[in-house]
Order: structure tokens, then C-alpha cells, then sequence
């Protein structure tokens, strides 16, 4: 591919991570308008974010193998038209079943464009370019993630709800038929499906798991904990709900730019590359846990972006190159247990926050990512060695 194509590729699917995340997210502001459009309890609202959670979460398993089996490129495409369609019907949801219904195909289909966008890009780069073009598709995905509520909250409150998912849904729908021209058809890596077999060779890797297992904690500290940054910054200023959404976005600015310059940090640092990530992740954690500064707090926000970017790319290229020929089925376990992990820690968190406050959520995430970083270093930089070793090897024979 050349370059100017490969700029292009990115860019459309960096756009569609962004569209994708952030529907995911925005739904999260719109709980109570849904409520009081839809005339039921709050309670009962949040089954549509569920729906869609559980959908995304579930279906992540079963969209690698798959992409494995008839390639990266016709999977992407169906995703995300699936996606745009059932976006756009969740704006004419008339009642609780038709909305969890509509969210729920929603997930699904999203389940398919994330991971395997990883895969396909991961599967376009060679290595000198491979974590700058991952750094890149990311941090346009949690930049996605962190301005939807700003985003969301502003078409609400100009417009209604559903203003918000038929909007994301004609944009998803208008990239997706951009792809179907765009991206190359790649070849399938399987001559037949099977999803038990994919999994066993992955899962019986133990060197590609111990890394793979790592985005748990991952998701844990870092989405885990994002879910609160609002409700801590709200707490201590009472913003509404725009400006803290305003506030939010910094760190998705910290993931874009992280994502951009991680490849010449890594470089430069060498082995030490992750274990200072661990260490940015900490020091900003610990800032926002323990100053009340607005502006303190923002530039917390932007290291804590940095910081997983630097951790998250970094880990999802090496566990690329462990499974070279099954790039659809590692990145689906790299989105499942990262996915797991957020899911795992939105629930420990809240009772942290109940019983300790949003402070201590933020204290005990920042000692986990320095854990992680200083794993992840390790594991990355045996892995490393091993590869050096074997190329060594090669010229010599």
C-alpha cells in the first residue's frame, strides 16, 4: 500500500473508532432525557447502556475468528454499516424493548469494528510504523470516548436524545460506504472457521497470554476509573455536565498526541519505555486523586492519556507480532480482557467511591498502572531479546 493510501486508510478508520466509541459513550449522558421520553424508571433506562455493553463485550469473541476466516476488510465493512443501521433506529425507539433491542444489535456490530481495525492495521504497517499507525487509530477511538459527553450533551441539549444516535449513526453510515471503496480486500489467514481451535492455539501461548492478560488491569485502572473523573470534577466545582464533558476530552487529547509520539519515545528509551509510562500514568492518577485544582486536574487528565496510549499501542503491536498469522483472534482477546477488565472496574470502583470517595479510586488506579508498566516492560523487553536473538541467528546460518 502506498503511503498516501495508507494515510487515507487511517484516517477513515480512525474517524470510525471515534464515531463508534463515542456512541458508546454519549449514551451514558442521555439516561435521564431517555427516562422521561420514554416514561420509565432511571433505573430501568441504564438497561439500554447495558445491553449495549453486555452485546459489545460478548460478541468481541466471535468477530476475530471470523475475520480470521474471510478477511479483516469484509468484516470492518459489515460491522459498521450494521452499526450505523442500528444507531440510527435507536433514535425511532417507542419503548424500553425496542431500545435495548436496537443498543443491543448496536454492540454487537460495534463488537466487529474496534479489534479488528487493530488487526487490519496492525496486518497493513511493517514494524517501523506499526505502533504509530495503532497509536494513531486509537487515539482517535478514546478521543471519540472522552468528547462524547460534551458532544452528546450539547446535541441533547439542543435537540433531543435521539438527535444523538440518528447523528452518530448517518455519520458511521456515511464512513462506512467511504470504506467499502477504500480499504483493500486482505486475504483470509484460515481456510475454515473455527472459533474453539483459534482460541486454543492463542490461549496455550503462555508468553502471548501473560502479555495479553496484562489489558486487564489496563481496563480496570484506566476505564475503571474514567467513569468517575467526571463525577469527581463535578463534585468539586459543580460544572454542568457540558463543561465537565469539556474538561473530560483533555485526556483523549493526551491519547491523540500520545499516539503520535510514542514510536520516537520508545525509541529513545529503550526497554524503560514502558516502566516510565507506568510512571506518568502514576504521577497523574496521583495528582488528580489528591489536588483539587481544576488545572492540576486537567493536566492529570492529559498524562493519564499519554500514559495508556504509551501502554495500551505498545502492548497490542507486540502481541501482533507473537500471533503473526492470527492477528483477528489476538486482538479480539486484547479488546475481551481490556473490555472485561473496565467492566470489572466500573463495579469495584463504585464501591470504592461509595464507601472511600472518588479520591480513593484515583490513588489505588495509580499504583495498578505502575504495576502494569512495570510487567508490561519486562514481558516486552524479554520478548524483544528473543527476536533479536533469532534474527542474529539467521544471519549467521
Amino acid at each position: 500500500m502506498n503511503k498516501n493510501k495508507g494515510k487515507q486508510m487511517l484516517l477513515v478508520l480512525g474517524f470510525m473508532a471515534f464515531l463508534a466509541n463515542g456512541d458508546n459513550y454519549a449514551a451514558a449522558t442521555l439516561i435521564s432525557k431517555i427516562a422521561q421520553d420514554l416514561n420509565l424508571e432511571l433505573s430501568t433506562a441504564t438497561l439500554s447502556v447495558t445491553a449495549y455493553m453486555l452485546s459489545f463485550g460478548i460478541f468481541t469473541l466471535l468477530f476475530g475468528p471470523l475475520s480470521d476466516r474471510f478477511g479483516k476488510a469484509n468484516v470492518i465493512n459489515t460491522a459498521a454499516m450494521g452499526t450505523a443501521i442500528f444507531s440510527i433506529l435507536g433514535a425511532f425507539a417507542f419503548n424500553l424493548p425496542s431500545l435495548v433491542f436496537f443498543r443491543s444489535m448496536n454492540g454487537m456490530f460495534g463488537a466487529g469494528i474496534f479489534p479488528i481495525t487493530m488487526a487490519l492495521v496492525g496486518e497493513t504497517f511493517d514494524d517501523d510504523n506499526r505502533q504509530k499507525a495503532l497509536g494513531t487509530v486509537m487515539g482517535m477511538a478514546f478521543l471519540g470516548g472522552a468528547t462524547a459527553t460534551a458532544i452528546g450533551g450539547t446535541i441533547a441539549y439542543l435537540g433531543s436524545w435521539r438527535a444523538v444516535y440518528l447523528l452518530y449513526g448517518i455519520g458511521e453510515a456515511l464512513l462506512a460506504l467511504m470504506m467499502f471503496k477504500l480499504l483493500e480486500r486482505d486475504k483470509p489467514a484460515s481456510k475454515k472457521l473455527s472459533i474453539v481451535g483459534s482460541y486454543k492455539n492463542a490461549i496455550t501461548d503462555f508468553k502471548f497470554m501473560r502479555l495479553v492478560v496484562l489489558l486487564f488491569p489496563i481496563g480496570f485502572s484506566v476505564f475503571g476509573s474514567f467513569t468517575y473523573t467526571g463525577i469527581n470534577i463535578q463534585e468539586l466545582t459543580g460544572f454542568n455536565t457540558l463543561m465537565v464533558g469539556l474538561i473530560l476530552s483533555v485526556f483523549g487529547v493526551g491519547t491523540v498526541i500520545g499516539g503520535r509520539i510514542a514510536p520516537k519515545v520508545r525509541k529513545k528509551l529503550g526497554n524503560g519505555f514502558l516502566l516510565i509510562a507506568g510512571i506518568i500514568g502514576f504521577v497523574s492518577l496521583y495528582s488528580f486523586s489528591i489536588y483539587s485544582d481544576i488545572y492540576i486536574k486537567a493536566l492529570g487528565l492529559f498524562g493519564y492519556g499519554v500514559s495508556f496510549i504509551f501502554m495500551q499501542s505498545t502492548i497490542i503491536a507486540t502481541a501482533q507480532e507473537k500471533l503473526p498469522h492470527m492477528k483477528g483472534t489476538a486482538m479480539s482477546l486484547a479488546a475481551f480482557n481490556m473490555f472485561l477488565g473496565a467492566g470489572v472496574g466500573t463495579s469495584v470502583n463504585a464501591l470504592i467511591m461509595t464507601n472511600y470517595g472518588t479520591s480513593r479510586v484515583f490513588f489505588i488506579a495509580a499504583y495498578l498502572v505502575l504495576t502494569v508498566g512495570s510487567l508490561a516492560g519486562f514481558f516486552v523487553s524479554e520478548f524483544e531479546a528473543e527476536k533479536n536473538e533469532k534474527l542474529i541467528q539467521e544471519i549467521v546460518d
